[in-house]
């Protein structure tokens, strides 16, 4: 298919390069010039990507960046046409997503959410799960392009869902460090060895895979992006942003958000979120500088 994949960040640039080496002919832009993926045509403009292209795919870090894209200047609508399909993989608000929904149906063009997840690892290795909101039709005739990046689709009903569903996913994974964050500052205070510890959870019933990943970052005291900080915190917003207009109460995220997201200074932000622990350390008197993305 005729791909136009906009935005290659930690995410983007190993969706689109899976892409073309699936066979697919990929046309890519992003917003920073000077990155490439080896078989696809780099575009000048967004339109000038999308321009005949059959699906336009976005990876992105925010609303305001779908939006740039699609609507701004130079941006994908002048080339909308009836039955071309854009997809967005990032994660916003599903009000938004389906304000942009409607906006592209509008040139006859429609519109999915698909945001992912299975991180820098799963995008490189084509094993991301993907979270989608939109017609099953669409989705169903898409399947050689989710098949060419992950390895499972999660259809949930009508675009916005696909978001609504990654927010509640992704508010457990920030809860589920969070406690183990704090579980691992209490037992440094408390003198428990930190290896033994983990072999004690590796054999329990908290043991899981986000733990596994986090716990290595945090017992080296060095932290990747896999899903970076100030991400997270995005996203963090984006949940209590939807629980308000939902009218639902979030007291633990709503103590996260506010006891150690807005307390994580400016050299955590493009560190993996699981650097949140640092902040906790610090309050504990057991400051541990934190080691570079490139360490």
């Amino acid at each position: 298919m005729k791909v136009a994949f906009m935005g290659l960040g930690i995410m983007g640039r190993p969706m689109a390069a899976n892409l073309a080496k699936a066979g697919h002919q990929v046309t890519v832009w992003n917003r920073t010039p000077g990155k490439t993926v080896a078989g696809a045509r780099v575009a000048a403009t967004p339109a000038e990507a999308a321009r005949n292209a059959e699906v336009v795919w976005l990876c992105v870090s925010d609303a305001a960046a779908v939006e740039a894209i699609l609507f701004g200047p130079g941006g994908v609508e002048s080339a909308l046409y009836a039955g071309m399909v854009v997809i967005d993989s990032s994660t916003i608000a599903p009000g938004d997503s389906r304000r942009f929904a409607a906006r592209v149906a509008a040139k006859g063009a429609q519109f999915l959410d698909a945001p992912i997840t299975g991180g820098k690892s799963g995008s490189e290795n084509a094993q991301l799960v993907f979270i989608v909101g939109g017609p099953a039709a669409t989705v169903e005739k898409l399947q050689p392009l989710f098949q060419a990046m992950g390895k499972k689709v999660i259809h949930f009903g009508d675009v916005g869902m696909g978001e609504s569903a990654k927010l509640g996913m992704n508010l457990m994974a920030a809860l589920y460090y969070e406690a183990f964050a704090e579980a691992f500052t209490l037992i440094r205070k408390l003198g428990v060895g930190e290896q033994r510890w983990m072999e004690l959870i590796r054999a329990s019933g908290v043991h899981s895979a986000l733990v596994d990943t986090k716990a290595a970052m945090a017992l080296a005291h060095n932290y990747p992006p896999n899903f970076p900080l100030r991400l997270m915190h995005k996203d963090i917003r984006l949940m209590l942003q939807a629980a308000e207009e939902a009218g639902a109460k979030l007291p633990a995220l709503e103590h996260l958000e506010k006891d150690v997201y807005q307390q994580s200074g400016a050299e955590l932000q493009e560190l993996d979120f699981a650097a949140t622990v640092q902040v906790l350390e610090k309050l504990a008197g057991l400051t541990t500088k934190p080691r570079g993305i490139d360490s």
